[in-house]
């Protein structure tokens, strides 16, 4: 999967990695190889993003807006400070 991670002011993440988990307005999802066509809103949390060469990354967000489609995850966030 190709994942992206982009706030107003810069991009904050890009690269290929094996899986992102994101809090979900509802709770926390998982994304995966495959996984179906979503959009979706974030709400205050941590996102976890794990690389394919197994190395995991966090980022904190106040909010944020997802779409994955073909495994192609953009994400628009607005970090938290």
């Amino acid at each position: 999967m190709f994942l992206q991670i982009i706030s107003p002011t810069k991009t904050i993440f890009e690269g290929k990695v094996s899986s992102v988990k994101v809090p979900g307005d509802e709770g926390e999802f998982e994304m995966l190889n495959k996984h179906a066509a979503i959009v979706s809103s974030l709400t205050k949390g941590i996102i976890r993003v794990i690389k394919q060469d197994t190395k995991i990354e966090k980022f904190e967000i106040k909010s944020g807006i997802i779409e994955m489609q073909k495994n192609n995850i953009i994400l628009l966030i607005e970090e938290a400070n």
